[in-house]
């Protein structure tokens, strides 16, 4: 059985361009909820990327609906891929990696491997995913849901939804919530800019922190 929902409402592109100034590493001081298993890795090292969220769910060897969707995805939209525990197959290679990219797609996100690493390089598609495997999905027409509330790494992730890559990972947002997270990282990490010219200059990183006169003040009490 196939479930096929319309495509989500995008997020606003000054919305994309904030939450792209933003490490997701910054966004773990700020939250604790809302990332992927760290299992789920960059395939490029170095890509910052922010979009939203395609829905898809696709259990064990069948891709068909992955197929499907290369027809119907947009500029700005991170595929967001669960499988449901299937560690074995990779549904994303050359091929798919090809269609999206030329389809605009930001980003792929998926629950489970991929294949053809070289590929995914020499187009320049950023791929975040649990690792290689040379076995691939068949298009075998049974069954997938698209743009449905889907688990990935750990995290439910709904269409529409706002998603930010980097190297240290996936965060997933809602797009009501993400302007105040994106402006509190931004100004953590102006904040972290000035903290580095003060060590620059000398200054001891204890003494900044407040680390130091914690210390001390126990130590006294002991």
């Amino acid at each position: 059985m196939f479930i096929v929902n319309p495509m989500p409402e995008q997020i606003a592109p000054d919305l994309v361009a904030d939450l792209e100034k933003c490490e997701v590493a910054t966004i773990g001081h700020v939250l604790h909820s809302g990332f992927v298993d760290p299992d789920i890795r960059a395939v490029l090292p170095g890509k910052r990327v922010a979009g939203t969220a395609v829905t898809l769910r696709i259990p064990h060897a069948d891709s068909t609906l992955l197929h499907y969707l290369t027809a119907y995805v947009r500029p700005g939209d991170v595929v967001v891929i669960e499988r449901c525990g299937d560690a074995r197959h990779a549904c994303w290679g050359g091929v798919i990696t090809n269609a999206m990219k030329m389809a605009g797609v930001t980003a792929g996100v998926i629950d489970g491997p991929a294949t053809d690493f070289s590929e995914i390089v020499r187009v320049d598609m950023p791929m975040w995913c649990r690792g290689p495997s040379p076995i691939t999905t068949k298009l075998l027409g049974l069954e997938g849901a698209l743009n449905v509330p889907v688990n990935v790494g750990g995290q439910t992730v709904s269409p529409g939804d706002a998603v930010l890559c980097d190297e240290s990972g996936v965060v997933v947002l809602k797009p009501a919530e993400a302007p105040a997270v994106a402006a509190r990282a931004i100004a953590m990490q102006e904040a972290e800019v000035v903290l580095l010219s003060r060590l620059a200059a000398g200054e001891k990183l204890p003494d900044i922190s407040g680390a130091r006169a914690m210390v001390e003040a126990k130590l006294l009490s002991a």
